[in-house]
């Protein structure tokens, strides 16, 4: 893509400053053959040495764009005659080892310049562009800088994304020329019909804009999956038992909630706990059916009050309840969780849509009521909630709710504002489990580039540990405020 990039940035200067454009222009072409022979002289004593260490490399040089060079003197304050960098070197070879082995070469050769040097190979940038970046004094007293990198590594910053297909089509090593990659045939094609252009404009994005996404690991692995597949379904196609103990996910180094629809382009990871554990939300949110199987079949083995197929959650009946006569008023017995709208059946009842009321949020333990309202399934407030009076109807359309008696332990809530931390995450939830809670859900945004902003939700057995929890996690140092929701 950076092809294309310079070509814009090229094309805009020209167009809105055109006189800086053609004297930038004139000045390069009137310095290339200068320097040209500079770089052509570190060329020459590269190639030999790489030989003498059984590296094979391929070296280009070529000319800064215009813009770049326009760019250098705006940030620098310089004028174009004090811009000496107007020529780069770029070092291919096949492997990350060898890119180290031809810098210590190329700082044999030339002395480098301090504090100019970059290594994006051991630190990726966020759209996974990998390089060692570095500048060194040329015979002749000018400055030539360089990039180092594998074959892999051009081939993604060239052209982006673009470079898995080139894989999936079988390159290797060279690079194939612009004309060889499809969609450059199809741009090319559809330019040479006149008065096409809607329909060119149509294809293009038909053609880039397709129903996948292409998110990278850390190590840069590339993963292709459906539009609007969450962390949950990055997890389960690493390994089974990452996305089984998935606790938390990040991308592009920023925490996001399991429920966020992963973007192109994103480096996903995974933050893993051994007490975490699969939950049947997640079945609202998958898009793989891959991810929806494997949290099924954990679910059916794990969880014995619960049965799941593929469009159904359905309580097993006890033996007990089957001689409990029938009560006069129907009563709606369930697991409520977060904010969840989940199939059901209970009894012979089918496909109960039931939602937690936002007003009030009711925890497991508090007493409930429901409201049968028109099109959204039965909404639970907490029994004294003040809205139940302005609801109409509600006399005619309430429910008996109550929570179901399986687990024990109680859902609650907290929120906290905390200063940025790397392993604030685990602190929090190594104060959750001491006090024998569990973490269901928890989110950490930035708020501003010092302070995060965090969401979570615990399982625990009363309301007592949880107050030890909010105590336990107030001493942690990074944190600014905790409250209990």
């Amino acid at each position: 893509m950076s092809r294309i990039k310079e070509e814009l940035e090229d094309l805009s200067l020209k167009y809105l400053k055109p006189e800086t454009y053609i004297q930038i222009k004139d000045f390069i072409s009137q310095r290339t053959e200068d320097r040209l022979k500079a770089g052509s002289s570190l060329d020459e004593d590269l190639i030999k040495e790489a030989g003498r260490a059984n590296t094979e490399v391929k070296i280009e040089t070529r000319a800064k764009h215009v813009f770049s060079v326009y760019r250098k003197m705006k940030k620098r304050g310089k004028f174009l005659d004090e811009i000496y960098d107007l020529f780069g070197m770029r070092i291919l070879c096949k492997s990350p080892g060898a890119c180290y082995e031809i810098l210590g070469l190329v700082h044999k050769l030339r002395k480098p310049i301090e504090g100019r040097f970059k290594d994006y190979i051991a630190m990726p940038k966020s759209n996974r562009y990998q390089s060692l970046h570095t500048t060194v004094m040329g015979d002749a007293g000018n400055i030539i800088e360089i990039q180092i990198r594998t074959y892999k590594m051009h081939q993604l910053a060239e052209y982006g994304i673009a470079s898995h297909w080139l894989y999936k089509q079988g390159y290797a090593g060279e690079l194939p020329k612009s004309d060889e990659l499809g969609i450059m045939n199809m741009v090319r094609s559809w330019d040479r019909q006149k008065g096409a252009t809607t329909e060119f404009l149509e294809e293009i994005k038909r053609e880039l804009l397709k129903d996948s996404i292409y998110v990278f690991t850390p190590k840069g692995d590339i993963f292709e999956f459906p539009r609007g597949s969450t962390p949950i379904d990055f997890a389960y196609r690493i390994h089974t038992e990452v996305g089984n103990h998935c606790l938390a996910a990040k991308a592009d180094g920023a925490i996001i909630p399991l429920r966020e629809k992963l973007k192109n382009t994103q480096v996903v990871e995974i933050v893993t706990s051994i007490t975490a554990r699969p939950h049947l939300n997640w079945l609202r949110f998958v898009r793989t059916s891959r991810a929806g199987s494997k949290i099924r079949h954990w679910l059916n083995q794990h969880d014995p009050s619960l049965f799941i197929d593929r469009n159904i959650v359905a309580k097993k009946k006890e033996e007990d309840k089957q001689t409990v006569p029938k009560k006069k008023k129907e009563t709606a017995s369930t697991q409520v969780r977060d904010d969840s709208k989940i199939g059901i059946r209970i009894g012979d009842e089918h496909n109960m849509m039931i939602r937690i009321a936002r007003c009030c949020q009711p925890s497991t333990g508090d007493s409930i009521i429901g409201y049968i309202s028109r099109g959204r399934g039965i909404i639970v407030h907490k029994a004294d909630c003040h809205n139940l009076r302005d609801i109409k109807e509600f006399a005619e359309r309430s429910i008996e709710v109550e929570w179901e008696t399986v687990s024990p332990k109680a859902t609650r809530r907290f929120q906290l504002t905390a200063q940025v931390s790397s392993n604030l995450f685990s602190e929090i939830e190594g104060a959750i489990r001491k006090f024998n809670g569990h973490l269901i859900e928890g989110k950490l945004e930035e708020n501003d580039p010092e302070t995060l902003e965090g969401f979570f939700m615990v399982e625990i057995d009363n309301r007592e540990d949880f107050g030890r929890v909010i105590k336990n996690i107030r001493t942690i140092p990074s944190i600014i405020r905790i409250e209990a929701l």
